[in-house]
């Protein structure tokens, strides 16, 4: 077993239809919240992120791991304040959905915030993190053309932009 401060990777032992078992690793993850924040004059306001794993800066929402026992509507406030400086009056739940489930058990909660106030971010060390309003009508786009390739974030516009207009 592999444990770091965000996850565990584990193996487990699978039981087949046929009796038969064979053990896989699996990633255990706390669960985590992306936010769609929507300006009063309706733009999105998306972030450049530069993620060491892929080695560039990506176009994300804002987003961040649950620090247990901490709820996801508590999480995603505090995110949105670290990595926007944000804050908001209103933060509803749009959806949840599995980040990659045949690896890992991460529940991916996505809210949209409204009512922003500006402030100061509180970025974490090694966070290098810029804002970037984006139109509403910009991000299909920037979604078909591959300016948006974090996967989260994907998920969370494509159901925005489809259910909650």
């Amino acid at each position: 077993m592999l444990t770091s401060d965000r996850f565990t990777v584990e193996r487990v032992t699978q039981t087949l239809h046929d009796g038969r078992q064979v053990q896989k690793d699996v990633v255990l993850h706390p669960g985590a919240v992306v936010i769609i924040p929507v300006l009063d004059d309706g733009r999105v306001c998306l972030i450049r992120n530069y993620r060491i794993a892929v080695e560039q800066e990506l176009l994300e929402l804002p987003a961040g791991t649950l620090e247990p026992p901490e709820p996801p509507l508590e999480a995603a406030r505090r995110e949105l304040v670290e990595e926007t400086g944000f804050r908001c009056q209103s933060l509803t739940l749009l959806c949840e959905f599995y980040m990659s489930p045949g690896i890992l058990n991460e529940r991916m909660y996505a809210y949209v915030a409204t009512g922003l106030t500006p402030g100061a971010q509180a970025l974490e060390i090694g966070e290098q993190i810029a804002i970037q309003p984006v139109e509403l009508e910009e991000l299909d786009g920037m979604l078909r053309d591959g300016q948006i390739q974090d996967s989260k974030s994907m998920s969370a516009l494509f159901y925005f932009l489809r259910y909650h207009r």
